[in-house]
């Protein structure tokens, strides 16, 4: 990926100094406005290229509309649910988190309020601080040889995992994206939803709150576990279903809740905040030192990475991006774009795009499907779309404007490797094929047409079609020379279907191509 360019960047909340300090030593100004309303964030994000934010800020669609030049939205933490990211995706902008800033603060929270729910620790301290002396009514129960059940089995989970069979539990989950062979190999074993509820005398929620996950315990899933479960939640407030937790706490059929997160924040629900077997927090998972300088440390450091072109960690809606942070990438990248514009050029229909298919070839292209894909979709639409297309938004603009994209790859042992873009526009379709060849992006086909030397993809183009007869080469040759044209290289094809395509590198676009369509059956310029 080439470099982003932020100049600018607003804080909009309390972050760690060494965020600020870290941007300004890599020559980015910053300015901090903490604590400002809708209204005025709206009013200042129109200056910025790049927005620092923690969880209280609301990026919503208003904001991100609202600015003009915004690239980069840095969530300090690990959620993005305050941030409107499918807006953002199709504005082309960048939303990142710090993936393991809070790991071990949320996952050290989650165990103590695991264990403050075997002991009723909170309830004991306040019972002493009411000079009570009340042993027998905060009888515990040991955490050994006890099953905890850990929903979500990212970065937090493992750490919740290894740390709570140490006290001798026994660790099953669930997570439908972690493979059970790498969950297994720290001691958790995976199974269903169904196989685990019954099991378990303890679960903890480690999800972010998406529609799968929301309500994922409900008054359902509570009647399929033991009677005097206990919850814990150091996730996001929705993954526990509030409403059931509490009929289920007041049943009995929950024994306890260990609660840092609610739907609401502050809650509202305080019926559920004073039930004497909750243990409850003001949202404290992410809220230690060390937590905050590392979360205000990472998200600096991967700005300043992606401006430098040097990598892209914690993007959480631009993943296509990861792997084209090298030179090589971004010549296929430069190929795919500029194979985009060839076909946009050379199909000149103001018809829309009915279907893209991009097919890459051999075994050093196995991983650049995705972003060959996106390329070549900026190039199809540039110049085409409301919103500026790049890697980031290509693709969901084109399914919003109608277009079906398909990707495929064939393996080639040892080959150099190929990409090709068809366009199917109103009943027809138009094709190119091309490579890199001494890291140069080059044309090889367009339209069953297979150029006999590869044609360059840089600088200013000029394509036509005649028909296969060698006598109307001379005379469009002489049209271009009258017209004062300087070429830079002169490439013909083998003839298709009786037509023969020819491309002409010129050191400056013709305005007017009228003089040849007496000459040429097809002509297009552009710029690549």
């Amino acid at each position: 990926m080439a470099p982003v360019s932020i100049k600018r960047v607003l804080i909009s909340e309390s972050v760690d100094p060494r965020c600020k300090t870290i941007l300004q030593e890599n020559g980015i100004e910053v300015t901090e406005r903490p604590n400002m309303s809708k209204d005025e964030l709206i009013a200042q994000i129109k200056d910025f290229d790049g927005l620092v934010v923690r969880s209280a800020t609301k990026v919503t669609a208003d904001v991100i509309c609202a600015a003009r030049s915004l690239k980069v939205i840095g969530r300090a933490g690990t959620g993005v649910d305050n941030v409107d990211v499918d807006v953002a995706t199709k504005k082309g902008i960048i939303v990142m988190n710090t993936p393991s800033g809070n790991t071990i603060s949320a996952a050290e929270l989650t165990c103590a309020l695991v264990m403050s729910l075997s002991r009723h620790i909170p309830q004991a301290v306040m019972s002493m601080k009411a000079e009570n002396w009340d042993r027998k009514k905060f009888m515990g129960t040991e955490l050994y040889g006890k099953t905890l059940g850990i929903l979500g089995l990212g970065r937090i989970g493992k750490e919740v995992a290894t740390r709570m069979q140490s006290f001798g539990m026994r660790t099953i989950g669930y997570d439908p994206i972690t493979p059970p062979e790498v969950s297994a190999s720290w001691g958790v074993e995976q199974m269903s939803l169904e196989e685990l509820w019954p099991q378990c005398d303890y679960i903890t929620v480690h999800t972010p709150l998406m529609p799968s996950t929301t309500g994922l315990l409900n008054d359902a899933s509570f009647t399929k576990c033991k009677r005097g479960v206990k919850v814990v939640n150091c996730a996001r407030g929705g993954i526990i279903d509030e409403a059931a937790l509490l009929r289920a706490l007041e049943s009995g059929q929950c024994g306890g809740a260990g609660l840092d997160v609610f739907e609401e924040e502050p809650p509202t629900n305080w019926a559920l905040v004073k039930h004497p077997n909750v243990v409850c927090c003001p949202h404290l998972g992410a809220s230690t030192k060390e937590a905050q300088t590392r979360c205000g440390q990472d998200i600096a450091l991967q700005i300043v990475d992606m401006v430098k072109g040097k990598a892209l960690v914690g993007a959480v809606n631009a993943q296509v991006l990861a792997s084209t942070f090298n030179s090589e990438s971004q010549q296929w990248i430069h190929l795919g774009e500029a194979m985009g514009r060839v076909l946009k050029a050379c199909s000149s229909s103001k018809q829309p795009y009915a279907q893209v298919h991009i097919t890459t070839k051999g075994d050093r292209l196995k991983k650049s499907t995705g972003f060959l894909s996106s390329a070549a979709v900026v190039g199809l639409l540039t110049e085409g779309s409301e919103n500026c297309p790049n890697l980031v938004n290509a693709l969901p603009l084109a399914e919003e404007t109608g277009i079906t994209i398909k990707k495929s790859h064939i393996d080639v042992n040892g080959a150099n490797g190929s990409c090709m873009v068809e366009v199917f526009v109103n009943g027809s379709v138009y094709k190119a094929l091309g490579s890199v060849q001494a890291e140069v992006p080059v044309l090889l086909e367009l339209n069953g047409s297979v150029f006999k030397q590869p044609v360059p993809l840089s600088g200013n183009l000029l394509f036509f079609k005649v028909a296969g007869s060698p006598q109307l080469l001379p005379a469009v040759t002489g049209v271009l020379a009258a017209a004062g044209m300087e070429m830079d290289f002169f490439s013909a094809s083998t003839a298709s279907d009786g037509d023969q395509w020819y491309s002409v590198g010129i050191k400056s676009l013709l305005g007017d191509l009228s003089a040849l369509k007496p000459l040429v059956k097809e002509a297009a310029q552009l710029a690549v």
